[in-house]
């Protein structure tokens, strides 16, 4: 009897729905909503109310700006901006000439150096401005210490007005530089230096032919962050006397009660960032080299002359004391007893009782606690978010990836103050996206602003790591039967743990130091850690606030810590 083998047919499947092409949309859409909802609606709102003044849409607040007859608005957009620049520039300079020499020179005291040029990402903005007050200003150390040491009849000198604010932004922000440049410094081929010395160019011009070109796409994403940061700096200007800025200008009209003509100058404020923003992308496509060379080892040149030697060994301690100062004089003054430092080159009486009541009285407590409640529920937000959109800007295809990149990045090119007149113009009546509440005056106002100012920390940071991972790994997890979410959480998340841990610690730790958004939306049951650092600071106790801003460099201190241990732990090194 013949039989014949019938081939057995493959059971069916029934097509699932997230085998769709469409399916992508319906798990992007919910991050369009966000973004639409907390970035774009927030910017509409204070447009709106830049042209609504007694419900007549007008134009008049945007004529009133740029009248000459009131040049107040006028003056402050140019010093706002030429600050920013000039902070560009000096940083650069900085930055780039200090990653440089630590990077191409071997040299006594090169080691700690290395390590301390990064002290300045320790001291939050407004730490770090008054560490240099303390230091530096009209009462300041050095110039009492001065005066008193040679019987003048005056502080000899003292950091105050433009160049006050200047230099502060110079060492509290050339480490943006200084680690981009170190970075690109690192894959630079030597080869092309020698090559174009040997054709007859002098270090000038190996410089600006050869080695800036190089370090564009590094240069220009430190100048945008500098120029953000400038251009959003509030305390800096608030205490060395420089009234004239755009953000202080917001804040003034806030508090007066004109929301009109803060709305326009936030608008006006968002449009001059957003130029910047382009400006410097135009120019990174015109100036963007890229390093051919692979393999290429370098090596540091050590310097051998005696004269040199010590002269190095000289600048180093000199360089090592004044990057260390900010944060000794804070340390210092944290253990001053608060209203007794008045005319004294030094605090004249000690105590430990700030640190106690840090953690043991309800009202010192208060603000610390309010910090980490705030910013914890950020920073959960701005993982799932941060997280979400990592993975579908690098794993899906869709439409609109350009634009979703845009909208997520755009907050980071607005100043805080901005962002906080945004949220105050949209959430101040309820509408859908607050679920029919009144955000400002609430608790949710501040972790929703801080969301939106830092979701680009864990983005990127996620963004970086997926993109260096392999996606057949992902993918065999899905052919061996695995569901998306089941491959996702056993592979996906652990293997970019690293790279998202290392942007939440950063993005927290920002949060927590957060000044110029909070210092608008925040309450007296809301008021965080910075803002009580500046309150303190205003009623002279001295100590209290330095106590604070121990606490807060010792928690940045932490974070960059393990920052960069997972970096390295990701990248296969030990630090």
């Amino acid at each position: 009897m013949n039989t014949e083998l019938q081939p057995v047919s493959a059971p069916t499947r029934r097509k699932s729905i997230t085998a769709s092409p469409a399916f992508v949309y319906v798990l992007v859409s919910p991050l369009y909503i966000i973004l639409l909802a907390y970035v774009i609606y927030p910017l509409y709102e204070t447009f709106l109310s830049s042209v609504n003044v007694n419900e007549e849409f007008t134009w008049k607040n945007y004529a009133r700006f740029f009248s000459l007859e009131h040049t107040a608005n006028l003056e402050a957009l140019w010093t706002s901006v030429y600050i920013s620049v000039l902070s560009v520039i000096t940083c650069g300079i900085v930055g780039v000439s200090m990653a440089f020499l630590l990077e191409r020179y071997e040299f006594p005291g090169r080691k700690i150096l290395s390590v301390l040029a990064l002290v300045p990402m320790a001291l939050p903005p407004l730490i770090g401005v008054l560490s240099f007050t303390f230091l530096y200003g009209e009462s300041g150390i050095f110039p009492r210490a001065i005066k008193e040491l040679f019987g003048l009849s005056q502080v000899p000198f003292s950091l105050k007005g433009f160049w006050g604010v200047v230099v502060v932004h110079t060492f509290t922000m050339y480490p943006y530089f200084f680690m981009t440049a170190s970075a690109a410094i690192k894959g630079l081929d030597p080869s092309l230096e020698e090559a174009a010395a040997s054709l007859g160019a002098n270090r000038f011009t190996v410089w600006r032919r050869v080695i800036l070109p190089m370090l564009t796409p590094a240069m220009v994403a430190s100048a945008l962050l500098v120029f953000m940061v400038s251009m959003a700096s509030y305390t800096a200007p608030l205490i060395f006397g420089i009234d004239r800025t755009m953000t202080m200008q917001i804040y003034l009209s806030r508090t007066n009660g004109a929301l009109d003509m803060a709305a326009t100058q936030s608008t006006i404020l968002s449009i001059v960032s957003v130029a910047f923003l382009l400006v410097m992308r135009w120019y990174q496509g015109r100036r963007n080299y890229q390093n051919m060379s692979k393999g290429v080892s370098v090596h540091r040149t050590e310097i051998r002359s005696k004269v040199g030697r010590y002269a190095t060994i000289v600048l180093s301690f000199v360089g090592t004391l004044v990057l260390m100062l900010p944060i000794l004089v804070i340390v210092l003054i944290s253990f001053s007893v608060d209203g007794t430092w008045t005319v004294q080159v030094l605090p004249p009486e000690y105590t430990f009782q700030h640190y106690v009541d840090l953690f043991t009285d309800s009202k010192t407590w208060r603000p610390i606690a309010n910090s980490l409640q705030l910013s914890a529920v950020a920073s959960v937000g701005i993982v799932l978010f941060g997280v979400a959109a990592a993975y579908a800007m690098v794993r899906l295809n869709f439409r609109g990836k350009a634009l979703m990149d845009t909208l997520i990045m755009l907050p980071w090119a607005l100043p805080g103050t901005v962002v906080a007149v945004n949220l105050i113009a949209a959430f101040s009546t309820p509408n859908v996206f607050s679920f029919n509440q009144v955000l400002i005056g609430s608790f949710w106002i501040i972790p929703l602003a801080y969301f939106v100012r830092h979701l680009p920390l864990v983005f990127r940071s996620t963004q970086a790591t997926l993109m260096q991972m392999d996606p057949s790994v992902e993918e065999a997890a899905r052919n061996l039967g695995a569901s998306w979410w089941y491959s996702f959480r056993r592979v996906v998340f652990p293997m970019a743990w690293g790279g998202i841990l290392a942007g939440t610690l950063l993005a927290f730790v920002q949060c927590i130091g957060e000044f110029v958004a909070s210092i608008l939306i925040f309450t007296t049951r809301t008021i965080p850690l910075s803002v009580a650092i500046f309150q303190r600071m205003y009623s002279f106790e001295f100590g209290t606030a330095c106590a604070y801003g121990v606490l807060q460099i010792l928690v940045i201190i932490i974070v960059l810590f393990l920052s960069r241990k997972l970096a390295g732990d990701k990248a296969g090194t030990a630090v």
